[in-house]
């Protein structure tokens, strides 16, 4: 079983881009809590293979505070006309849960977490939390083994560029819900409603599809995977629409 944990390993440092030194940090940044009962039963009955690994609880903590340092240097360095807010909007928006799993699922590190029966009946190799925390863990593993710079270059190329396709308009937009909100006052409307029009997928991939009625009438939908981005989107369409009319008179 550990020689397969190893190969298994090796593939995940091929898509990471990067071979540790410390095979151990990698080790520990995969296995979650759930796993160290199990390992510690393992090690009672096959002395000699040394002493299970911690869990990555640490290592996540660790994690986080490297995301939101490399996040916010890259921001500053790239969009130097942005103010405070706009920083830690699109910041906020880099690091959240969904934005961590993605990052994960492009790494298919599911496939590569050690984890408790309990939590593995459970699905937890397609848990958002699971994943996202992975992730920072093994963030924190990279910088341990090398430094900010190794950690840097990972985050750049699966986490950053992914955030700034379309030459960055994804996270430099602001919040579109306050924006729809905020016209709709102005104009002494009623504030928008949106509802659940439905939803597709597997319970791990769900696109969730929304509408934005305004007055009594569906003015836009969205889609997302999950349903706070389904209602952005939708926000973002039904504003735009408004717009285009009232510039027309």
């Amino acid at each position: 079983m550990q020689e397969t944990m190893r190969i298994a390993d090796a593939a995940l440092e091929e898509r990471l881009g990067y071979r540790f030194s410390s095979k151990e940090l990698l080790e520990r940044a995969l296995t979650h809590s759930s796993a160290i009962p199990e390992l510690r039963g393992a090690i009672s009955e096959e002395p000699g293979i040394g002493p299970p690994p911690a869990d990555n609880e640490r290592l996540e903590f660790l994690g986080d505070a490297v995301l939101e340092l490399l996040t916010s240097e890259y921001l500053l360095a790239n969009f130097p006309e942005w103010s405070e807010g706009q920083l830690s909007k699109s910041r906020a928006r880099i690091v959240n849960a969904s934005s961590l799993e993605a990052a994960a699922r492009r790494l298919r590190l599911g496939e590569h977490l050690r984890l408790g029966r309990g939590e593995e009946k459970t699905g937890g190799r397609e848990k958002q939390t699971l994943l996202a925390d992975a992730f920072e863990a093994v963030v924190a593993a990279i910088y341990l083994d090398s430094g900010l710079g190794a950690a840097r270059g990972l985050l750049r190329r699966l986490l950053f560029e992914q955030a700034l396709e379309e030459r960055g308009e994804r996270i430099a937009e602001s919040d579109r819900k306050s924006a729809l909100q905020e016209y709709l006052q102005a104009r002494g409307e009623p504030p928008a409603e949106y509802r659940l029009a439905g939803e597709s997928g597997p319970d791990h991939q769900k696109i969730f599809q929304i509408e934005v009625w305004i007055n009594g009438e569906c003015m836009a939908k969205g889609e997302g995977s999950t349903k706070k981005e389904a209602e952005q989107r939708a926000a973002t369409s039904a504003l735009e629409l408004l717009e285009q009319m009232e510039a027309k008179g």
